[in-house]
Parts: C-alpha cells; sequence; structure tokens
C-alpha cells in the first residue's frame, strides 16, 4: 500500500515510514480538511492544495516548477547533486506551502527518476530529513491509474474504447479503459515505456543545426518509442473504429497551445479541448523540423521546454500511430488531480 501521510517536519531520528504509521486517524467527512497533492516527475515538481466542495474540489494554492531531476540519469544510473539541489530547492517551496495551508492530508509521490536511479531512496530519505515531505515511489502502474483518475472525465463522448496517456520525463505511462455512463472507468490493461521528453532527447545527444540531420533524429525517436510500445500494440482491440484518445502531460498542453497559437499559456482554452489529431501531428512535424533557436522563440514554448518538445512529438505520433483517433483530447489535470480525488473518496467525498 502506497504510504499516505501528513506531511510535516520529521522528529529526528524517525523515518518516512514510522512517522506515516504514528501519526494520529483523521475524521471522516470533514469538509474542513485541506488535501495537498504532490508529484516529483523527471522533469516537474508540482503541487496542489485543495478542499472538496460538491462532486469535486476547489484549489486554494498550486506550484509547479521545471526541476530536471533525471538529467544525464540515462548516461550515470544516478541523480545527480545539482538535479537534486534544484528538487530540494522546490520541495522546500511545497513543503512551505503545506504547513501555511495547514494541509491535514497529503500524498506526495516520485516517479521514474527515482524509480530507476541507483540512489533514488537515498535521495528519497535526504528529502524527509530536510524538508518533511515523505515521498512515496511509486510504481508504473499506480503512476498510470492516477493519471487516468485525474484526468478521465475529460475523455470525448462515445462507447467506443478509450486510450488515456501520460508523456513524462523519464516514462511514457498508456491505460486503455472502458467506460460505461455513471460508472467508474475500468482499466483493460496499461503499459509503461521507458521512454520520456528527457530520456529520449538524451538519448540524441547534442543539438542538431542541420535540417536532415534533425529530420534523421526525428524518426529514430519515433523508432525507438514504436519500439518500445510494440507488446502493448499487440493488447489493443484490432477494431480501432471510433476510438477516443486522451493526453495529459506538457507535452500535449504545449502542442496544443501552438496548434492555436496562443501568445502565452491559458489553462482555461487548453484544458478540455479537443483537437483534430492531424493537426497534432502537423504541429509535431513543424517544430521537429525547427532549431533550438527557433522553437526557443515560440511564446508557448520558449528556453524551457525548446530542447525538450521534440521528443515530446516524436512519443506523441508514435501513440497516434498505434491508436489512430481522429481528435486528440488535452488534458491540463493527471496525477496530482488522481490523488485528490483518491484521498477526498477515502474520507467519504464524493468526487
Amino acid at each position: 500500500m502506497a504510504q499516505i501521510a501528513a506531511t510535516a517536519p520529521p522528529t529526528p531520528g524517525q523515518s518516512p515510514a514510522q512517522a506515516g504509521t504514528d501519526r494520529p486517524a483523521f475524521r471522516r467527512h470533514s469538509h474542513r480538511h485541506t488535501y495537498g497533492a504532490l508529484d516529483l516527475g523527471t522533469n516537474n515538481c508540482r503541487l496542489l492544495v485543495a478542499r472538496p466542495a460538491d462532486e469535486g474540489f476547489v484549489v486554494i494554492d498550486a506550484f509547479s516548477r521545471v526541476v530536471r531531476l533525471g538529467e544525464g540519469l540515462a548516461s550515470c544510473g544516478r541523480i545527480s547533486e545539482a538535479a537534486m539541489d534544484r528538487a530540494l530547492s522546490a520541495l522546500s517551496i511545497c513543503a512551505e506551502k503545506l504547513r501555511r495551508r495547514r494541509v491535514s492530508l497529503a500524498r506526495s509521490v516520485a516517479t521514474e527518476a527515482c524509480r530507476r536511479a541507483v540512489n533514488g531512496r537515498e535521495f528519497v530519505d535526504r528529502v524527509y530529513r530536510e524538508t518533511g515531505i515523505a515521498l512515496d515511489i511509486i510504481a508504473p502502474q499506480e503512476e498510470a491509474r492516477l493519471a487516468m483518475l485525474g484526468c478521465h472525465r475529460l475523455l470525448e463522448p462515445g462507447e467506443g474504447p478509450a486510450l488515456i496517456f501520460d508523456i513524462g520525463g523519464g516514462s511514457t505511462e498508456l491505460v486503455l479503459i472502458d467506460t460505461d455512463e455513471g460508472q467508474a472507468p475500468k482499466i483493460k490493461c496499461w503499459w509503461s515505456a521507458p521512454w520520456g521528453v528527457v530520456s529520449l532527447t538524451e538519448s540524441e545527444g547534442a543539438s542538431l543545426a542541420n535540417p536532415d540531420e534533425r529530420l534523421a533524429a526525428y524518426t529514430r525517436m519515433r523508432e525507438r518509442v514504436r519500439h518500445a510500445f510494440r507488446r502493448f500494440a499487440d493488447l489493443l482491440p484490432q477494431d480501432k473504429e471510433n476510438v477516443r484518445l486522451l493526453g495529459t502531460s506538457g507535452t500535449v498542453t504545449t502542442l496544443a497551445s501552438v496548434h492555436l497559437a496562443l501568445p502565452s499559456y491559458d489553462r482555461s482554452l487548453i484544458d478540455g479541448l479537443m483537437v483534430p489529431a492531424e493537426s497534432m501531428r502537423e504541429v509535431s512535424r513543424m517544430l521537429s523540423g525547427m532549431s533550438l533557436a527557433e522553437r526557443s522563440e515560440l511564446p508557448c514554448i520558449g528556453p524551457e521546454r525548446a530542447d525538450l518538445v521534440v521528443a515530446g512529438c516524436a512519443i506523441l505520433e508514435a501513440i497516434m500511430d498505434i491508436w489512430p483517433a481522429r481528435t486528440l483530447g488535452v488534458a491540463d489535470r493527471g496525477i496530482r488531480e488522481g490523488i485528490l480525488r483518491s484521498l477526498m473518496a477515502r474520507d467519504g467525498h464524493r468526487i
């Protein structure tokens, strides 16, 4: 069972596991509780703080920062000191927000970078000592489940099978679900591929200046991902008429922003957007042919995402190759929202 604990400064000498079992039980059905959900990924650190509301929740605080925890992990197998310091800086801010908002129940999860790194557990222990945040290194299946719980309500209406995916920094999770009106979605099968925007970008090395080299690199990235999806593709239904597709990640929200030619990112225009799949392919191929400098100048990409977005495009196209939906749903929600819904449901709230 994954650890669920209130976030508080650790008692000296107390382990995260001990801290989780020593804390008092929380009263159920209290609408005064404040909940926290923290997702430390390979590329980003994200936090949501929320309170239950009728048929959902209201966000009262949020935080997001690019920390690149998995930078260099593919080559050395370890989380670097610089990456740890970046993540700890962000997590310290999260810990302060959790304390200031008097969060009574929180769950904090870490994903592919901490799963893969030989010093992942060592880093988690350091995080607890220095911030009081008890990170739970979750399995890929749990990561996929939380992402699905967080965004499935944005699926395009219909009766056909649905595929939900989350392109992360170090891995990509895919979940095939069945949906019945009024019922929680049922997971038919899931998959975790060891390619995310950070790991796939690092597989190609330095930035390429020549257009032909960029095209060749993009083709290689798509082939790597296609190969990683090969066994999952065999599990998918052969009849792909009326299939639905929903993506939750920085990749799909960024590409949707480029598709709309937004001058700056606007969540209200992106979360729940339905985009023709062919339009997303056109955006992907356009970006893959640009230089790093050209991508950096696009307002919804900028220098922070310019080097990683092409890998995201390659992963997205590989997904659309195996699941040829006509429309791609875009979700600016995912693991954190899944955590919040799980915690609140456990406390008896209708979500």
